[in-house]
């Protein structure tokens, strides 16, 4: 949807004449990054079916917001420039980020874009010196200016959160909510669909899926080992083995599609299934045999859809050892380049229960299955609405598909 200086519709201070419904309310979506716009889609269906709303978005200001305008192009929604949505009143305004956030005159819910908070990052003081490293998103440096709290609902997913904010950001406990993980939901709803999610991703009844996930950032799997994709095709028979990469949409749009592409070529050539950053990432994690992993979001939940983990070793510090990813840095064995990575998978196949990571997966949530309905109930009481009389539940996600670069 094109947008200029005088945009008129669906918000604007002549809307309802343009208008062929008029709303009672207005929620607007601030999607910074691709990331956050696909955890932010968790969110907006819960609104999208009520004929009382209208819901906009906005691309935020991000450093990595390449890709944004194709997601909202790819949606199809309303799309207001950020310099317009900062000077409009809304109903209610939802993020999972915090670029510009502070510009917003509306109810502000943020929430997580990844596995909880699990994020430690460095902090800068003045003059360039560098601070102690904080959780991203559960400090005072997101979610406080000139002394105020800037939400007016914090999501948390877990009741451990609660007291690690209360460590970080104390002014903030009274706007947090435990309301549960979208992810974790759907992972679950989505179990019954493994046998199509592997037949989406070519994978025969007789081989086993390893799946290779990386976050962003120079100390991610990708970042420090990008090799490592040549190097688990080489390892593994053909026959018996097809290798998934999953690579964190920062990377993609970071360095460009056609760049990673490139990059990866020879890889796909010899076999690899890549998956696009537009393709629903979660069915490949159902339909895991085999986990190898950084200290990302991704391989978490590839724990808790209950697939043997093999972490990459050396960034167990970029996670906060309080969280889902903490947990499982210091329990998952470490993969090693000095042995047949097939007999690693072998061992650690042969040692994995169904209860392994299951302190990782209960603090994941606290919610198990209760994402849609809490996450509704909060924002219909933003709203001042009534809810809508039928109950929400997660849905199985879409197959996912792959990329060619040819």
């Amino acid at each position: 949807m094109s947008c200029t200086e005088g945009f008129h519709v669906p918000v604007g201070p002549d809307a309802q004449r343009w208008v062929t419904r008029r709303s009672r309310r207005t929620a607007l979506m601030i999607v910074h990054t691709v990331t956050s716009g696909q955890r932010l889609m968790d969110v907006a269906h819960l609104l999208a079916a009520d004929l009382r709303i209208q819901v906009v978005f906005t691309n935020g200001p991000d450093v990595f917001g390449n890709g944004v305008a194709e997601l909202l192009g790819r949606l199809g929604g309303a799309v207001l420039p950020w310099h317009i949505a900062v000077r409009h009143n809304f109903d209610l305004a939802i993020s999972a980020a915090y670029g510009g956030i502070e510009r917003i005159h509306s109810p502000l819910v943020v929430l997580p874009h990844g596995a909880g908070y699990n994020k430690r990052v460095s902090r800068r003081l003045g003059g360039g010196a560098v601070a102690c490293r904080g959780t991203y998103g559960l400090s005072a440096q997101e979610l406080v200016r000139d002394g105020m709290v800037l939400p007016a609902a914090i999501v948390l997913t877990h009741e451990a959160e609660l007291k690690r904010l209360a460590r970080s950001c104390p002014e903030a406990i009274p706007v947090a909510e435990v309301i549960g993980d979208p992810v974790y939901d759907r992972l679950v709803a989505s179990a019954a669909e493994r046998p199509a999610y592997r037949r989406a991703l070519g994978v025969d009844d007789d081989r086993e899926l390893v799946v290779v996930a990386s976050t962003w950032g120079q100390r991610s799997l990708f970042g420090r080992q990008a090799e490592l994709l040549r190097w688990v095709l080489a390892e593994l028979p053909k026959e018996r083995y097809r290798v998934a990469a999953l690579l964190h949409p920062n990377i993609w749009f970071g360095h460009g599609v056609w760049q990673v592409r490139g990059w990866l070529t020879e890889s796909v050539r010899d076999g690899l299934a890549l998956v696009p950053p537009e393709a629903e990432w979660l069915g490949a994690l159902v339909a895991a045999d085999h986990v190898v992993g950084d200290h990302g979001s991704v391989t978490v939940y590839g724990a808790a859809a209950g697939a043997p983990v093999l972490l990459v070793d050396g960034t167990e510090d970029d996670v906060d050892p309080d969280s889902a990813g903490g947990l499982l840095a210091a329990t998952a064995p470490r993969l090693r380049f000095d042995r047949p990575l097939a007999a690693q998978l072998g061992e650690v196949a042969a040692s994995h229960h169904s209860q392994r990571y299951a302190d990782v997966t209960a603090r994941v949530t606290s919610a198990p299955g209760r994402f849609d309905r809490n996450m509704r109930k909060l924002l219909y009481r933003l709203m001042r609405l009534p809810q809508p009389p039928s109950i929400p539940r997660a849905e199985p996600v879409p197959v996912p598909f792959l990329t060619h670069t040819d």
